[in-house]
């Protein structure tokens, strides 16, 4: 029986900027499994970014439970949720972030000087394809190569939980199948969570949990008894 990692009891989210205010999220309840690919589906504006903030600790819920593992992280202070985020969670973002005067294996070793105990950043390049690549600068690299160095340095520091905001949508198509590989086999092989957000549908398919966002709240949980592998879609 598979572990829970996540589970959000009655989360809501509301941003007040002046006299305006606007619930993001509402009654939401979700629960995600160690080790699962999980994709969140919706049209824009429906919380989806919102969502995948609060799974992360990225932002902080107005109501209810965010629980993680054992422990419920809308209680952490300042301090308890910077380590959190800094040692349970990676990020890869849709435009790389990669520091620009710094190499490959440079930007993955980023980790280790923030004070994090990461694995060997060569193993690391070596786990996304690219240790051959390892002293090239950003702008050496297309962008895929650059895509596979952000997740390199997101897998370094071996968080439990991987968060993807749009990871391919930078890219082609065969490379973004290529990512989709790594991050399918991040969940797979490494027993890593990966929580995507993403606008196409398609990638629905590779998903084990497919979570659609509509209005604000979860309209629709789907369990993948069968994902496909990312090198069967068909874009």
């Amino acid at each position: 029986m598979a572990n829970e990692l996540i589970r959000f009891e009655n989360v809501g989210k509301t941003y007040i900027t002046g006299s305006v205010t606007y619930e993001a999220l509402h009654d939401v309840n979700l629960s995600i499994d160690e080790g699962e690919l999980v994709v969140i589906l919706g049209p824009s504006g429906a919380g989806k970014s919102t969502l995948l903030n609060l799974v992360g600790g990225l932002d902080g819920a107005t109501k209810g439970k965010i629980l993680f593992g054992d422990e419920d992280i809308t209680t952490f202070n300042d301090t308890r949720l910077g380590k959190f985020r800094a040692v349970d969670v990676g990020i890869i973002f849709q435009f790389y972030n990669l520091v620009p005067t710094l190499t490959a294996i440079e930007n993955v070793s980023l980790m280790r000087d923030l004070g994090l105990d990461i694995m060997d950043p060569l193993e690391a390049l070596d786990m996304v394809g690219l240790a051959e690549q390892k002293d090239k600068f950003p702008s050496q690299m297309s962008g895929g190569q650059q895509q596979r160095v952000s997740i390199a340095r997101a897998i370094a520091k071996r968080p439990r939980l991987l968060l993807c905001d749009e990871p391919t949508g930078a890219l082609d198509t065969n490379t973004g199948k290529e990512v989709l590989k790594l991050l399918r086999d991040q969940s797979s092989v490494h027993h890593r969570t990966v929580v995507m957000v993403t606008h196409n549908a398609l990638f629905q398919e590779i998903a084990d949990k497919v979570v659609t966002v509509k209005n604000g709240t979860v309209e629709n949980i789907t369990v993948n008894e069968h994902p496909k592998e990312p090198e069967e879609l068909i874009w």
